[in-house]
């Protein structure tokens, strides 16, 4: 063999490697979350900010689980008139810099048309930018500062009722159950410059001093840090000074909602512990050795349920529950807050199809916005309160439900109501 004829057997070698490496490149790009986009299909590509395993990860893993779910079951049917939807997204570990990162590659590699987003302090910190970027936003958050249609929070939308819209919902109940003829005293417990956990607080208390006044007295606040696992002393240090509450309304996810019910209680208080929305559903009574000890303790705790829980038997379960069986699943695999990742996605791709239809599938993030303000009513089966949107109402409702846990199993108590029925 020649040195010449060696050489350009190396050299053609070398080159395929390369086309080689190009290809595998390409395929690998994306972070495709659904596998949608493929040689030939059309698509319209989504963006996703998670919390898998930061702070509130213990509801926002089943919510991204069910975000992810409800676009992979629709690609599987044929996607949205033809279009699949490309869900890229990321766990930020809420992590508001991180999330800032995660949302600048969203927009900037793979241009997404809007955002399926999480958390209270990091979709605060992003509003002026979406306004920038013309790309809307649909939190999990449900801070009322989202509810502005202007220069601050105008592409943010609120699928479910606000935290702020979820307390007054709540004093609303307490008029109307209060027995006594005192002023029902209710104690907010919440983490005081924790952008999520005190988002409702002034809302309340301003409620409850303008529509409530003689019926409703707030007590002093409670307040805990969301870490602080172990908040006996400062439930003690409190119940020193004050009177024990007739309520004590909670807005902290499940973990430390479960450390405060179960210290307060300890201490002997009857409180009925209340708490907003991330504070209800299954994971608040962790699995275990111990169980039986969290349903004795969280027994009678009533949460704002704004969506269904699997088990219910409504029309809005069945593709779920067709999913989970293509799955190998059943809903018991699945949790309150799955179900709540599926509806907030289920209302995106409704807008998708009708931008789509608007613009013949050239979707930017202006005809995304302009398609979701102009939906009305759309029913989610159950799932969650039916929602609608205009350029003068970018929060889709106001309607929550109350559940109780009686005996480890949760009850709902009430039907959908908000104060809008006043």
């Amino acid at each position: 063999m020649s040195i010449f004829y060696s050489w350009k057997k190396l050299s053609l070698t070398f080159v395929s490697l390369i086309l080689l490496m190009g290809v595998l490149a390409a395929c690998g790009d994306g972070d495709s979350e659904t596998g949608g986009e493929s040689s030939g299909d059309k698509v319209i590509k989504l963006g996703g900010l998670f919390d898998e395993s930061g702070a509130t990860g213990d509801v926002g893993a089943p919510y991204a689980e069910g975000e992810r779910a409800f676009f992979e079951n629709l690609n599987s049917k044929g996607g949205i008139d033809g279009y699949k939807v490309d869900f890229i997204g990321e766990d930020y570990a809420y992590d508001t810099s991180r999330a800032q990162q995660v949302y600048q590659g969203l927009r900037d590699r793979h241009e997404v048309v809007a955002v399926l987003g999480w958390g209270t302090a990091d979709t605060e910190a992003l509003r002026k930018q979406i306004i920038n970027d013309k790309i809307p936003f649909f939190s999990a958050s449900y801070s009322e500062n989202l509810k502005d249609t202007g220069n601050e929070s105008g592409y943010n939308y609120l699928t479910a009722a606000s935290y702020s819209d979820q307390g007054r919902a709540i004093l609303d109940w307490i008029e109307e159950n209060h027995k006594g003829e005192s002023p029902a005293r209710v104690a907010l417990v919440y983490h005081k410059g924790h952008p999520f956990s005190e988002s409702p607080i002034q809302d309340i208390k301003d409620y409850a001093k303008e529509n409530l006044d003689g019926v409703v007295e707030i007590t002093p606040d409670v307040l805990i840090e969301l870490g602080d696992t172990d908040p006996l002393t400062t439930l003690q240090s409190w119940s020193r000074s004050n009177e024990e509450p007739d309520y004590t309304i909670i807005n902290y996810t499940w973990g430390q909602t479960r450390n405060v019910v179960r210290d307060a209680k300890s201490l002997g208080w009857k409180t009925q512990f209340m708490g907003l929305n991330w504070t209800a559903g299954e994971g608040l009574i962790p699995a275990g050795a111990d169980n039986q000890q969290w349903v004795d303790v969280l027994d009678g705790f009533i949460g704002v349920v704004t969506h269904a829980f699997p088990t219910e038997d409504l029309p809005g379960m069945e593709p779920i529950v067709e999913y989970l069986d293509s799955k190998g699943k059943t809903v018991e695999d699945i949790n309150q807050k799955f179900v709540q990742g599926w509806a907030t996605a289920s209302i995106m791709a409704e807008a998708m199809k009708i931008a789509i239809a608007e613009t013949d599938g050239d979707v930017t993030g202006t005809d995304m916005k302009a398609a979701i303000e102009s939906i009305q009513d759309f029913e989610l089966h159950g799932l969650g309160a039916d929602v609608s949107f205009s350029p003068d109402n970018q929060a889709g409702t106001d309607k929550i439900r109350l559940g109780q846990l009686k005996d480890g199993e949760w009850e709902i108590i009430t039907e959908y109501f908000g104060i809008s029925d006043k």
